[in-house]
Parts: structure tokens; C-alpha cells; sequence
């Protein structure tokens, strides 16, 4: 089956290194938290200024002024630290973290991303702090569907929303299927419920596989 998004939390934390600096984008990439094992030591950044973020806060653990960028509560982990906004972003300019992962509209086959605009009638543009995100940390992962509501692959050969940033994703975590981005092309990784065949017959680029 399909790996539904605890699952697919689950996965990209496997794929994060122990002692990694780390920033989790609003939304689905926030589950990330809850499946980081402590002993990991993994730092989680906040783009609204906190290193040190726990899982997510429930019952008695929620305090109204311990948010993550998306407003939801969180938890702190012993050493947690906080700091302005502005310094916040230098984190992310500067190259200081290691993974951001994200969501996305679009990635295309040479890692372009588009996250923050579709130009759909009533739809608010918010791009946050991705752009930034995107061009400041080590690598990018993208979590998504890996098709939309309507079917069409949101992993595509050239992106047709408002680029967020260029030939910036690392790897794609989606329901579906794990690809890395490289300069070869797209690579599959690894596969949930769906063949090789299927992905290439749905998918309107060329796709790296170790089997057909």
C-alpha cells in the first residue's frame, strides 16, 4: 500500500544522519519530529527562531508561546535556545543546516522546486521562508504525493508553477515511491505497492532504476 504520511515522516527520518542540523517546513514535513529517535541527537531548527525542538506538544505538554513556524505547539528538548528572527534566517543563509525538508507543488527532474504559488483562482502565494531554505541548506528533501488530486505527476520535467528555487532538491519522499535527484537524472530508490513499469508509465521522465 501507499505509505500514508506517518509512514513517509518515518521514512525521510531514517534517511537523516545522527547530530544533523535540521529544518522542517510547515505541514506534512513537521511529523518529521515525531519519528526522530532521541539518542540521535538530531538539532531541529525553526524558521521563527528556535533550535532544540521537540515533538509535537499534546494535553498538558502545550504551551500557547512554544510554537513551530506553522503555529502548531511543540516541545523542547533539554538545551533548546532561542533567538530573533532575523538571526534565524542567517542560520539559513549561511549554510548552517544540513537538511530542510519540505513540501512542494512541483519538483522537476533537475530539482527545480515550486512550493509557494500555484495561480489558482483564490489561492494566498506564501512562500515563507523556502526560498531561503532552499538555496541555504546542504541538501533539500521533498515530502508529497507523488501524484495530484486529478492524477498528473507532481514530479515533472520542468516545473510549470513559480520556481521556488533552481536545482535545488536532493531527494523526493513520496506516497509512492523515494528518488533521488542527481546528475544522471532521477533515480529511483525505492518503491511502495507500484512496479518500476507503472512509475515509468505515469511519470513523463526517464527514470534511473537498478531494476526494469
Amino acid at each position: 500500500m501507499p505509505l500514508d504520511r506517518d509512514q513517509l515522516a518515518a521514512r525521510v527520518a531514517q534517511d537523516i544522519a545522527p547530530g544533523s542540523f535540521v529544518n522542517l517546513g510547515i505541514g506534512q514535513p513537521t511529523k518529521v519530529a515525531d519519528h526522530l529517535p532521541a539518542e540521535f541527537g538530531v538539532v531541529l531548527h525553526t524558521e521563527n527562531g528556535m533550535l532544540g525542538m521537540g515533538p509535537a506538544a499534546t494535553g498538558d505538554e502545550v504551551d500557547p508561546d512554544l510554537t513551530n513556524a506553522g503555529k502548531v505547539p511543540i516541545t523542547e528538548l533539554p538545551g533548546a535556545a532561542y533567538f530573533h528572527h532575523a538571526d534565524s534566517f542567517a542560520m539559513m543563509r549561511g549554510g548552517h543546516l544540513d537538511v530542510c525538508v519540505m513540501g512542494a507543488f512541483q519538483v522537476s527532474a533537475g530539482g527545480d522546486l515550486a512550493n509557494w504559488d500555484t495561480g489558482a483562482p483564490g489561492s494566498i502565494p506564501a512562500v515563507g521562508g523556502a526560498m531561503d531554505l532552499a538555496i541555504g541548506a546542504k541538501q533539500v528533501y521533498v515530502m508529497m504525493t507523488l501524484f495530484a488530486r486529478d492524477g498528473s505527476p507532481k514530479l515533472v520535467p520542468a516545473c510549470t508553477y513559480p520556481l521556488t528555487g533552481v536545482g535545488c532538491v536532493s531527494r523526493v519522499y513520496t506516497d509512492q515511491a523515494v528518488f533521488e535527484i542527481t546528475p544522471d537524472g532521477v533515480r529511483l530508490l525505492e518503491s511502495f505497492d507500484i512496479s518500476v513499469a507503472d512509475l515509468r508509465a505515469r511519470l513523463d521522465i526517464p527514470l534511473l532504476a537498478d531494476t526494469s
